[in-house]
């Protein structure tokens, strides 16, 4: 019988090979961007983005993920649930019609409108289409995809920022364009226009619009939660505030960029293995949790300890003061992550409405706190610590319900020290304590004690497996 374990890892390292290695080339490319655009500059490029990411799943109709999910259902009809997911992204396309005239209402966004529309055409496609190969089985190939993916953005990128000084525009329609390269590929590499059938399933439609619908409003309110500050940040402060801001997001979304990487591959696991022994199945998510809250804590501890060295490192001096809001930001990737791996538990049970109403509560104490926080004394400071409570409210409320589907070992005494050695952490940088190296150092050390056996549990699953395979 194949191990359970080494699936889950061997799938990990792929995915790795391609996401992790990918998104690592681009977050060097930080300096880079910070040499040719101004503050100004890269907080309306980031607008532009993040915009687009809140129309995807408005234009999508959430689909993809229902794609995915699916697809993973060896009783279903996969040609079936490819075409319904590709009729429904073309539909939805339609949707712009009414929702340009709105975003032309935005000052920002004057002369880039069609930008927002493009970006969010082209990723619509290229995710329905890579979640598909994703879900069949094809890990190698989505991982070689993100590969490309990454190559032609940077290239993108140099010709149009460095060589025709597109600015702006450029920045975004390198990303546009690589996606829309990658779709195509992907359509000629797996044939995946023979994918499309007339004979689609009356049962698969509404199954897959019951599991997808409901995750509309779920994707807009962890958009919220995620983004909204950076709206608030540019109305109450000012854009070049914001520009420094978003630069700090770029550290921490290291630690969003390896817990995406592990998830690729955990969702996979987590659903085809749900079909087997309950009680199994409900050890296998306890050891994969705890070594998952292991890793996302020490890879945050350590973001933390050298923020000011990696962004003397990584940006130019105009943007070097954005380590301040790094702390912060790390404590909130880590509870995203755990909010994530939480909401497996709704993904393998198609439980979608209360992934709803969890991200219903984070998005409301987020749009809360940054009202009450963006204006006060705190400033910045008030953003980057209303995203931290709102995703560990999130978070909170996510392992209360979903352990009524799975009880998994939560490991509260372990994630509870942890959680206070990282608010220490983050309280010694960002008040700039007296030898904060040493005391950083010593948490670092106390945190890798600490979860040592999470590690070694671990490797003792995968270990039968992998001396099995060298007799």
């Amino acid at each position: 019988m194949k191990n359970k374990y080494n699936t889950l890892l061997s799938n990990t390292l792929l995915i790795s090979l391609g996401t992790f290695t990918s998104k690592l080339l681009v977050f060097f490319m930080v300096r880079f961007y910070t040499g040719y655009l101004t503050k100004s500059q890269y907080s309306t490029a980031d607008l532009i983005i993040q915009t687009a990411n809140l129309l995807f799943p408005i234009i999508s109709v959430g689909i993809t993920e229902g794609v995915f999910r699916f697809a993973l259902d060896s009783s279903r009809n996969r040609k079936s649930v490819f075409t319904i997911g590709a009729l429904t992204i073309t539909c939805g396309a339609a949707l712009f019609a009414g929702i340009v005239p709105l975003l032309r209402l935005v000052s920002e966004f004057e002369g880039f409108v069609w930008l927002i529309v493009v970006y969010t055409l082209a990723a619509s496609y290229h995710a329905l289409c890579s979640q598909y190969i994703r879900a069949i089985g094809k890990t190698t190939l989505f991982a070689v995809q993100g590969i490309i993916n990454t190559a032609l953005v940077i290239i993108f990128n140099i010709a149009f920022l460095a060589f025709f000084s597109m600015g702006i525009t450029g920045y975004v329609l390198s990303v546009a364009l690589a996606d829309t390269l990658c779709t195509v590929f992907l359509i000629l590499k797996e044939k995946l226009f023979k994918e499309i059938t007339l004979n689609i399933r009356r049962d698969d439609l509404k199954a897959m619009l019951k599991y997808s619908i409901p995750l509309i409003p779920t994707t807009v309110f962890w958009w919220i939660t995620s983004v909204s500050d950076r709206y608030m940040v540019t109305g109450f402060i000012g854009s070049a505030e914001n520009g420094i801001y978003t630069v700090s997001y770029k550290l921490p979304t290291l630690l969003t960029l390896l817990a995406t990487v592990f998830m690729q591959a955990w969702q996979f696991s987590a659903v085809t293995e749900s079909e087997g022994d309950k009680a199994e199945n409900t050890e296998f998510f306890g050891t994969v949790w705890g070594s998952f809250q292991a890793i996302m804590f020490l890879a945050g501890s350590a973001i933390t300890a050298f923020a000011k060295i990696a962004m003397k490192i990584l940006t130019t001096d105009e943007f070097y003061s954005a380590w301040k809001y790094v702390p912060l930001l790390s404590a909130a990737m880590i509870f995203t992550a755990f909010t994530n791996f939480v909401g497996t538990v709704y993904v393998v049970n198609k439980k979608s409405v209360i992934s709803f109403l969890t991200a219903l509560a984070g998005a409301s104490v987020n749009i809360i706190l940054n009202f009450l926080l963006i204006p006060s004394s705190l400033g910045v400071y008030g953003a980057a610590l209303a995203t931290v409570i709102s995703y560990f409210v999130a978070f909170v409320i996510r392992v209360i319900t979903a352990r009524r589907y799975i009880p998994f070992n939560l490991h509260g005494v372990q994630v509870t020290v942890n959680t206070l050695i990282i608010a220490l952490q983050s309280a010694v940088m960002i008040f700039e304590v007296k030898h904060w190296q040493i005391i950083e150092a010593l948490c670092l050390a106390a945190l890798i004690a600490l979860n040592l056996k999470f590690f070694t549990s671990f490797i003792n699953k995968i270990l039968p497996s992998v001396l099995r395979r060298k007799e």
